[in-house]
């Protein structure tokens, strides 16, 4: 188990950065425009509240050359959009706007658009690539991994003892106090990197200051208050007992706060209906550490000289009941973060999705399996094999069968280790869950305030010969069944403007054998367009794109475009 871990781990440190739950809804100069007179400032609305950094935006000219702009703040009572004063005077061209904030889900966001003054330039201003910091970004995501895998080993530790009541309960403390170790250490590594990981620079000690008046670092404060508390109280009911009702209310208490810390500053703490998917998340994380840390505690118990099988038979109920919980949440956390079937596997929130629900699906069968051994349990069980010796004879060898009351345990060991294996692969999938842009806020960013679709951006990029490389910026707008307008934006390989004697875009639907469709862009002087073009019908384009950057050298690359009514 230790050594599968260790491998989630390493892969859970080595992904790239996912997306956050905030995304860009709109601007003013929007993204990709030409302004006849230089703009007083720059205005830009996400999907939901942002905090700002010391450094959100940056603002490149034409030379690429960065502009000295104003103090960046939000729009007088709207939390989701933010202003940036512009200098007086402006030169003409293109200029180009990278930015970086923090999501309400304490994920931060970034991201770059481009604006023209007087006409578009092949300038050498270029997007700067996402400001994140690859060791910072590795080491936060295995401290909040770490901190899932010990809040759950925390509360399962308590559950098991509170609710199944073991025997022998001192073989159980090294579990709860391995937990809290983990949790005090994971949340103070969160601390202390919250603020390089929100400013996508190294590790550094020197944002502390400025994390502890944020709220994810108010509630990583109060998870910290709330361990200490705990462990407290564990010693306290070491040395003096106290009425059993009064303890389990009190336990129940810290661990719901404890669960709070996580949600309020989740996915859960943005978005629609804000009360029930916190309260949702917080019976998840509950059942989940009821499960996944009251296997690691009947793994220790089965260990044992003897198990009685009413303990077995208690954590079999108790984790009856957390599955129970954990879909009915689940399914609510799905709806709340998809939106719709086809961001089941359109995007990367619904595909990170469906390997936890297969996960689980594997989890579920283990626990069946558990549960056909639990209910093999004689009423008396004895987890290791004594040894007998027939009247008169010496101790039988080795190799003899074992007893039959010892077989249920074996196999109720094996079954149970394997439960716990996956439990750590849902642990991960679950931490990358809460690292990535949901569908329905994914959706979200692709409506304007009015609920009109906005435009659909498409993306190719190609590669023609040895050095012929580049990309196009494909605009249908509004990117639905109908008229629309196509603009193209050729970028070379070092992101400026790059001219081309040739683009040629065509669109297929195979599902309907229509096409292709000739768009007829044409070359506008530094850009590719056309007025009118009609999408006759909803479904999954083909869009084909030919790009000739000269006489002799040509490329083809496809993409498929989802068309909505």
């Amino acid at each position: 188990m230790l050594a599968a871990a260790s491998l989630l781990l390493l892969v859970l440190g080595t992904a790239s950065p996912a997306s956050a739950h905030a995304a860009l809804r709109a601007t003013d100069p929007e993204d990709g425009t030409i302004l006849q007179r230089a703009p007083r400032t720059l205005t830009l609305t996400y999907t939901e509240s942002v905090g700002l950094l010391t450094d959100s935006f940056r603002v490149y000219d034409p030379g690429n050359h960065r502009l000295r702009t104003g103090q960046a703040d939000h729009v007088p009572g709207r939390a989701d959009t933010v202003r940036v004063p512009l200098p007086a005077r402006m030169a003409k061209g293109t200029y180009v706007v990278a930015w970086r904030v923090v999501s309400a889900d304490s994920h931060p966001v970034s991201g770059a658009l481009t604006f023209s003054v007087g006409e578009r330039t092949a300038t050498t201003a270029t997007a700067p690539a996402a400001t994140e910091n690859g060791t910072t970004t590795s080491l936060y995501n295995i401290a909040r991994y770490l901190a899932y895998l010990a809040v759950a080993l925390v509360l399962g530790a308590v559950v098991f003892v509170a609710y199944c009541r073991p025997p022998g309960q001192d073989a159980l403390r090294p579990l709860f106090l391995t937990g809290a170790a983990g949790l005090l250490v994971s949340t103070l590594a969160l601390l202390l990197l919250r603020g390089p990981y929100e400013e996508g620079t190294a590790p550094a000690f020197t944002s502390l200051g400025r994390t502890l008046t944020t709220r994810p670092g108010e509630l990583l404060l109060v998870r910290l208050g709330l361990l200490l508390l705990a462990v407290a109280g564990a010693l306290v009911l070491r040395r003096r007992p106290v009425p059993r009702p009064a303890a389990l209310t009190a336990g129940a208490t810290l661990a719901v706060a404890l669960a709070l810390t996580w949600s309020a500053a989740e996915h859960a703490s943005a978005g629609i209906q804000v009360p029930l998917a916190v309260a949702s998340t917080t019976l998840h994380l509950l059942a989940t550490a009821s499960w996944l840390g009251g296997l690691a505690a009947l793994l220790l118990i089965l260990r044992g000289p003897a198990v009685p099988p009413q303990v077995v038979t208690r954590f079999s109920r108790l984790a009856l009941t957390s599955v129970i919980v954990l879909v009915v949440t689940g399914v609510y956390q799905s709806w709340r973060g998809l939106g719709t079937w086809h961001a089941l596997t359109d995007t990367t929130y619904g595909r990170v999705l469906l390997a936890k629900l297969l996960a689980v699906g594997v989890l579920l069968g283990a626990a069946a399996w558990s549960r056909r051994w639990t209910r093999r349990l004689p009423k008396t069980v004895e987890a290791a094999v004594p040894v007998r010796v027939p009247a008169g004879g010496p101790p039988l060898p080795p190799e003899s069968p074992a007893p039959e009351p010892d077989l249920p345990v074996r196999h109720l060991r094996r079954s149970v280790l394997a439960e716990a294996a996956v439990g750590v692969v849902v642990l991960v999938l679950t931490t990358l869950l809460t690292s990535t842009l949901p569908g329905r806020a994914a959706e979200e960013a692709a409506t304007a305030e009015t609920g009109i679709p906005a435009a659909s951006v498409t993306t190719v990029p190609f590669t023609v010969g040895e050095n012929g490389r580049g990309k196009v910026q494909i605009t249908f707008d509004p990117g639905r069944v109908g008229p629309n307008s196509v603009q193209a934006v050729v970028y070379g390989a070092n992101g400026a403007l790059a001219a081309v004697p040739e683009l040629r875009i065509t669109m297929t639907l195979p599902a309907q054998r229509l096409g292709p469709l000739d768009t007829g862009v044409t070359d506008r002087g530094g850009y590719w367009a056309t007025n009118s073009f009609d999408l006759p019908i909803p479904g999954v384009w083909t869009m084909k794109v030919t790009v000739r950057v000269s006489d002799l050298d040509q490329v083809t690359v496809s993409r498929e475009v989802r068309v909505t009514r």
